[in-house]
């Protein structure tokens, strides 16, 4: 050391060793609000942060508006079964590749896993519940041919399969059985029922023949 250096005193330490625990400290402090954001300084914008990624979407479900707010990423799927409770629309695979959560869009057949809520505001909705209304309960001539021709066996897949065979009848898919098999090939019975589920929908599509 030179002598125009001379050694620090004990002040000296100690005030150096305050400001070393106060800059410390200050950073962590600094890190802490910049990961807590707003609501560790108990701002406005901390209220609103839940909401951040949550809007409002207004449906017309089987004939009933219904206005819910929901989390961007929630599926319709989701939406119909842990919002509204409408568990008729069933989860199978949840990546759009069994067919078990159709329902009918605008009268067009989604997948209920793969299609957004907040994309379908304004929409119409129908799902298996809505297929038969009215105080008589009368069953819709595709639940009914289901019934008539024992196209199902554990039933899990048959909400999906009767709604997407509704959609298919609707969309003039029902010329041959060939056609109907491949216009309802997105929609998986893990039973077998294949051939039962082809004559219900040409029996519903007013069809006959093998």
């Amino acid at each position: 050391m030179s002598m125009e250096d001379p050694a620090p005193s004990a002040d000296e330490d100690a005030s150096t060793a305050v400001t070393r625990r106060t800059f410390v400290a200050a950073t962590a402090l600094g890190g802490a609000v910049a990961v807590a954001g707003p609501a560790l300084l108990g701002t406005e914008s901390a209220a609103a942060a839940p909401n951040a990624g949550s809007s409002q979407v207004s449906l017309t479900i089987n004939g009933n508006r219904r206005t819910v707010t929901v989390d961007n990423r929630t599926s319709l799927l989701d939406l119909l079964r842990e919002h509204l409770g409408l568990t008729g629309t069933k989860k199978g695979c949840d990546a759009g590749a069994c067919g078990a959560c159709t329902v009918l869009v605008n009268d067009r057949r989604v997948n209920g896993c793969l299609t957004l809520a907040v994309r379908l505001d304004g929409a119409e909705v129908t799902t298996a519940e809505g297929l038969a209304p009215g105080e008589n309960n009368r069953l819709h001539p595709l639940q009914q041919a289901f019934v008539d021709h024992d196209a199902f066996q554990c039933g899990y897949c048959t909400p999906g399969q009767i709604m997407s065979g509704i959609g298919c009848i609707r969309e003039g898919h029902t010329g041959s059985r060939e056609e109907i098999r491949e216009w309802m090939s997105g929609n998986i019975c893990r039973c077998g029922a294949y051939v039962k589920i082809v004559d219900a929908v040409q029996q519903a599509a007013g069809k006959s023949g093998k």
